[in-house]
């Protein structure tokens, strides 16, 4: 089995971190999230991972140099979903490919939804799910009809299974969305099929709210525990054994801490420190990402 991590986005909502570090090298309990996806798209069966870059990309590069198994696409524009999927091809084996963003985090059974897709004989299967917030996409009798509001509204999850072949018929090398792809399909009467996906927790790391809020389910229990990020911790304050906290230090509900320094009389509530963080004396923070105070 196959796949792509789609890593190659700007996360601008993000903002001013992603001026120095890519989305999807964004820790999770001090771990980068993009190693964590690999590693359980691994455990899932999947021996053939592409992961495209574009901004930071270095950053990206240098993290999976060498790694098993795994393919470096970097691109020196950015070329969108579409685009850089359809550079992919030259990468990918003679079958389908489940596709992921590199910023979600999941229990969707990647491959039931991958052996899934290879039993149907649709070019693409998106997985949906009813989340309000994104509901966008039209879908009626397991099939997705449109992708601009509509009856039968649900979320793609950015998680889908396509065959490569349906990719060249995008132009190489340009911006595209596969989206934009996806509505063409439609109106070649092609099927989409929606494999639906309700009882899986699912997020996305698209704000600062939203990457606090995964870091304070994943500690206080309420949010499934992937293996990959290792035995649970049985505490809501999860500090890496290079953290340098005085015996002053109070912390409430939960904090994550990598490599970083704590000073004395700091009072840390709801806060994730990035290595190399610094922490001042009698500082009093919370609700935060801190990389360096």
């Amino acid at each position: 089995m196959q796949a792509m991590i789609l890593a190659a986005g700007f996360g601008t909502r993000l903002l001013p971190y992603t001026g120095f570090r890519p989305k999807p090298l964004f820790p999770l309990l001090n771990k980068p999230l993009l190693l964590l996806t690999i590693e359980h798209l691994q455990k899932a069966g999947f021996d053939h991972i592409v992961v495209n870059c574009h901004h930071l990309r270095a950053q990206i590069a240098d993290l999976l140099q060498g790694r098993q198994g795994v393919v470096v696409q970097e691109e020196d524009v950015i070329l969108g979903t579409g685009g850089g999927l359809r550079l992919a091809v030259q990468s990918l084996r003679d079958e389908p490919v489940l596709v992921t963003n590199g910023d979600i985090y999941h229990t969707v059974d990647l491959r039931f939804v991958y052996e899934s897709h290879c039993r149907d004989t649709v070019p693409v299967t998106l997985v949906m799910h009813d989340f309000p917030r994104f509901n966008t996409v039209s879908v009626q009798d397991d099939r997705v009809v449109g992708f601009d509001g509509g009856q039968g509204l649900l979320a793609f999850t950015g998680l889908h299974v396509l065959d490569p072949e349906i990719l060249t018929a995008l132009p190489l090398l340009q911006p595209a969305s596969i989206i934009d792809l996806y509505r063409r399909l439609l109106l070649e009467n092609k099927t989409i099929r929606c494999l639906r996906a309700d009882g899986c927790y699912w997020t996305d790391m698209g704000t600062l709210e939203d990457y606090l809020s995964l870091h304070a389910g994943l500690l206080t229990g309420t949010v499934p525990w992937w293996p990959e990020l290792g035995p649970y911790p049985g505490s809501s304050f999860y500090l890496a054994p290079e953290t340098h906290c005085s015996s002053t230090v109070h912390m409430q509900d939960w904090v994550c801490a990598g490599r970083a320094a704590i000073g004395n009389d700091v009072r840390l509530a709801r806060v994730v420190l990035w290595d190399g963080a610094t922490v001042k004396d009698g500082s009093c923070l919370q609700d935060a990402l801190i990389v360096q105070v």
